[in-house]
């Protein structure tokens, strides 16, 4: 599985978002200075999370960008989603519109198995949870693997 620049961006939008909720709305020029994303690419990235209920905008001179609703109800899955659609694709395709035949059947249940844990992770870590360097201890137990760490 990848993530895109604009999955890890928007992540990294939401995220500086949810630390400055409590603020006025956050200009996006803002956020691309504070997070080193480039400027037009991140208003695209906001233009996505707004038509996907993850920010609302405000225009004008006290405008900006704020989470649509709680940091902890927002998950990682949710902001991905936003900007790239399904978590786990194969050929561009959803795991379960696909079919096999012969020796590759076997290929559709490890294509269903890969994306349950990867949205067991994303769907089970909110921005709140990063926001406040509180991932979820199952998470940080696979970050803790030395394995987890190389690149084979």
């Amino acid at each position: 599985m990848r993530i895109s620049a604009r999955a890890d961006y928007a992540v990294r939008a939401v995220l500086e978002l949810a630390v400055r909720q409590d603020v006025e709305p956050v200009k996006a020029e803002a956020i691309a200075l504070v997070q080193d994303i480039p400027h037009k690419f991140l208003e695209g990235i906001l233009g996505d999370l707004r038509r996907g209920g993850i920010v609302d905008s405000r225009r004008g001179g006290g405008g900006g960008y704020r989470l649509a609703r709680e940091a902890s109800a927002i998950t990682v899955a949710d902001v991905i989603r936003a900007v790239d659609g399904p978590i786990v694709s194969v050929r561009g395709e959803r795991p379960t519109g696909l079919a096999y035949t012969g020796s590759a059947q076997p290929l559709l249940p490890l294509w269903i198995a890969l994306r349950a844990n990867v949205r067991k992770i994303l769907e089970g870590v909110t921005i709140a949870d990063i926001a406040g360097d509180a991932l979820p201890e199952p998470v940080q137990q696979l970050a803790a693997e030395p394995a987890a760490w190389e690149n084979p």
